[in-house]
């Protein structure tokens, strides 16, 4: 069991890369690969916050949820919005992320930093198993956030339009809708979303200037299984990857993790290449 919860631990905060992963494909139908960068900016602040500024856990947030959806914001201007195309998206994105990984290692280097977890530093043994509060908050915070997306999506004006504009952009333009500013909401929501779990997510992973591109692929396998757009596949499987890779290293070896999740993901896509919870639709051409 105890490998169990530290597996839904790490699967939570790669199903919240992939949450963000899905946002803005449902708004741009691609992919924003320095989504886990915006991550891992919001973890390096949370450092400096809690350990050398030692200020409040409230005001971290905030300035985690400002300063990494104004990075969002500027990223939308000079990244996705000068280039049309899945394509073009994918290169200035990761131009993005390399960026980002760039100002990290300038402003706080390559050593490995631990971050102070906002709860009580105290380990708990539930089902027979040993778990740490942060544990338990990642993996109830990442049920709570995609139900709130999912409920939102489907209940609210706001997300019945982005979803509109997901299944056909025209179409959505034409009843009324703003599709340019909605997606740009979109976007600075993925950000906005990275910061507020940065001092959530950086006890369980450090902060490391590296973190980046190891969530970046880990969240696009989690997005790859569960199904491009959908929400509830993003968290199964982002517990599916977090399972078979604490499970793998604790029967096989540390060497096997990564193996073994790359063979759960090529044993799904061909089984059901559009990802467990993934559709696919007929369009008359």
């Amino acid at each position: 069991m105890t490998a169990i919860w530290s597996g839904l631990s790490i699967g939570a905060v790669y199903a919240l890369v992939g949450l963000g992963y899905n946002v803005v494909f449902i708004a741009y139908t691609t992919f924003n690969f320095a989504h886990a960068q915006l991550m891992m900016f919001a973890i390096f602040v949370t450092y400096w916050g809690l350990v050398v500024a030692d200020l409040p856990v409230v005001l971290i947030l905030l300035i985690c949820a400002v300063g990494v959806g104004l990075i969002a914001l500027l990223e939308e201007f000079v990244a996705i919005r000068p280039v049309t195309g899945m394509h073009a998206h994918l290169v200035t994105t990761l131009g993005m992320a390399t960026l980002l990984d760039g100002v990290t290692r300038l402003i706080w280097g390559d050593n490995v930093l631990q971050v102070p977890s906002p709860f009580p530093d105290t380990t708990l043994t539930l089902l027979g198993g040993r778990v740490s509060v942060v544990e338990i908050a990642l993996v109830v915070g990442v049920v709570l956030v995609t139900a709130a997306i999912i409920v939102y999506s489907r209940r609210s004006l706001t997300g019945l339009a982005l979803l509109a504009m997901a299944e056909d952009r025209d179409a959505a333009r034409l009843r009324g809708i703003d599709v340019r500013r909605l997606a740009l909401g979109a976007f600075v929501f993925s950000g906005v979303l990275a910061g507020l779990v940065g001092p959530l997510v950086g006890p369980k992973t450090f902060a490391v200037a590296t973190l980046g591109a190891a969530l970046a692929l880990k969240g696009f396998v989690v997005v790859a299984i569960g199904g491009f757009g959908s929400f509830p596949g993003v968290l199964v499987g982002g517990f599916a990857v977090g399972l078979v890779e604490s499970l793998a290293g604790r029967w096989l070896g540390s060497q096997f993790p990564t193996i073994a999740v790359f063979a759960v993901l090529v044993l799904i896509l061909l089984l059901k290449p559009t990802g467990l919870f993934g559709t696919v639709r007929e369009r008359v051409v």
